[in-house]
């Protein structure tokens, strides 16, 4: 499969260091030669096959070099080097060992991973064709050398049972094939936009397309709670012909899933970059697709169906006891001055907002989204606010808080307003699969893992003011004037979010069952 796709996306020369852990790479290219599809070069020294590859990938065309697990890499490293200074596409196949095997003394392994300077593409054993297409994809698509390593498990020949077979027919139209565009193509009329983690510039021309456009917090525009729409399941009228991707997407399984059920995926970002987590994109491309053609009615459809969500959502809130973290996300992002800046921990709060919060075009919102982590929060919203010309504000969960409360030691304070959702453990959680019921014998001792600490004597040590606020108008008022560096804590109980969470998904889903 990995060689059917190199050859599929224009690979014609593959040299060929002999080896054993790289024998079904071998045998699969030595097939593809029997059938007239490339070109394949033998070299016992693997530094030697190595340049050679280099040579065949001057031109401009992406070449391949193979070998065996261990220190075979480490000799490709020189020819990697010069590819990578000079800008040829040239593509190291490694084959690895299983990651367990990894420092238990099995001979011939070593960890691989970034073991050439360049980033490591990994292939999971047992990869699925749209993994494998994507990360070959990915890898031809790379400015200059690229690595991908790929462990394989005995049995490493074709006369050994269950050794699976290379002899795949050729693709056809039915497959769900991918493609790195080179040149503008059009999408259809019924084109759904998803915007994630990006460029400021390339999200803002996305968001202005034309199509409807599902934006996450740091996303500019956006339809209020399209995510939520996405995650309760979106009714047929509303599901689209082709799904834009711009940027990382990856706060939302309902986002995946819509991924996964529409024919046409396009993602668009940097170079080999594109934004593709569950390997579902069908081409991807670093510019933005012009609409061939705009659906009005179906447009206003989407933007009707999320108006009656907003008030069937308002008004679920509205009669749920406050605080929750969707209550604090939707008041937090209405009650912010205009011109404010927003950071958004990671975890709930995040989520909150994308689910409840407010899209205002007058307020920059803030995340760390790269890695996804609850380090460095509260360092990083002093460093927006020190700043940001205007009222600053940062909504986190309480382990992200105390995570890096030391960040509240420094010279220079901002104004800013750090709300802190106290619920006393990891509220995430209990969304998750493990806050199922059958799991509340453990949940709370390595999940919710509850922590008691005093945020007032906490903040108090630290010389930082802080408030606990009990009610709605109380919490409004809080927020409405950023002074300096203050805390402002709204404490909430865990133990009924995984059940509001199924009451906002069965009242956005009854809003088209009406």
């Amino acid at each position: 499969m990995i060689v059917d796709e190199l050859v599929r996306n224009g690979v014609r020369h593959a040299v060929l260091s002999p080896g054993s852990r790289n024998a079904p790479l071998s045998f699969a290219l030595h097939q593809a030669e029997q059938k007239g599809l490339l070109s394949v070069h033998v070299r016992i020294d693997e530094r030697s096959a190595g340049f050679l590859a280099l040579g065949l990938a001057k031109t401009g065309t992406p070449a391949v070099v193979t070998c065996t697990s261990g220190t075979a890499v480490a000799n490709l490293h020189p020819a990697v080097i010069e590819a990578q200074l000079t800008n040829v596409p040239l593509i190291a196949l490694t084959a690895d060992r299983p990651v367990d095997l990894y420092r238990t003394g099995a001979s011939q392994t070593i960890n691989q991973y970034d073991l050439l300077g360049i980033p490591t593409l990994h292939m999971p054993e047992g990869a699925a064709e749209s993994v494998t297409r994507s990360l070959i994809c990915r890898a031809i698509a790379t400015d200059g050398p690229s690595h991908v390593n790929v462990p394989f498990r005995p049995p490493l020949t074709p006369s050994d049972a269950a050794w699976p077979s290379t002899d795949r027919g050729p693709w056809t139209e039915t497959d769900r094939a991918f493609t790195v565009e080179t040149r503008p193509s059009d999408l259809p009329a019924r084109t759904l936009v998803l915007l994630g983690d990006d460029r400021p510039e390339r999200l803002r021309k996305a968001a202005e397309l034309g199509w409807p456009v599902i934006a996450e917090p740091t996303a500019p525009g956006g339809l209020r709670h399209g995510s939520l729409l996405l995650n309760a399941g979106l009714p047929d009228h509303l599901r689209p012909d082709a799904v834009l991707v711009v940027g990382r997407v990856t706060l939302s399984r309902g986002q995946q899933a819509l991924l996964g059920s529409t024919p046409v995926v396009h993602a668009v970002g940097d170079r080999a970059q594109w934004p593709d987590v569950p390997f579902t994109a069908t081409r991807a491309s670093t510019w933005l697709p012009e609409p061939r053609s705009l659906d009005g009615e179906w447009l206003q459809t989407w933007q009707s169906a999320v108006k009656n969500v907003s008030v069937a959502v308002d008004d679920l809130l509205d009669a749920e006891p406050w605080p929750t973290g969707l209550h604090v996300a939707r008041d937090l992002t209405q009650a912010m001055p205009p011109g404010s800046l927003l950071f958004v921990g990671s975890s709930n709060p995040i989520r909150d907002v994308d689910f409840a919060g407010e899209r205002r075009p007058d307020v920059v919102v803030h995340a760390n989204r790269g890695a996804a982590g609850i380090d460095g929060s509260v360092s990083t919203a002093i460093g927006l606010a020190l700043r940001h010309d205007g009222p600053s504000f940062a909504l986190m969960g309480d382990l992200t808080f105390l995570h890096d409360s030391n960040g509240l030691l420094a010279d220079r304070l901002p104004d800013l307003t750090i709300v802190v959702l106290n619920d006393d453990g990891g509220g995430i959680f209990s969304l998750l699969e493990q806050g199922a019921p059958e799991y509340d014998a453990s949940f709370e001792r390595i999940f919710g893992t509850p922590h008691g600490t005093d945020l007032t004597a906490l903040c108090a040590g630290y010389r930082i003011p802080h408030s606990t606020v009990d009610g709605q108008e109380e919490f409004r008022s809080a927020i409405a004037a950023p002074k300096g560096l203050q805390v402002v804590e709204v404490q909430a109980k865990r133990d009924e979010l995984r059940a509001l969470h199924q009451r906002l998904k069965s009242t956005v889903s009854m809003v088209f069952t009406r």
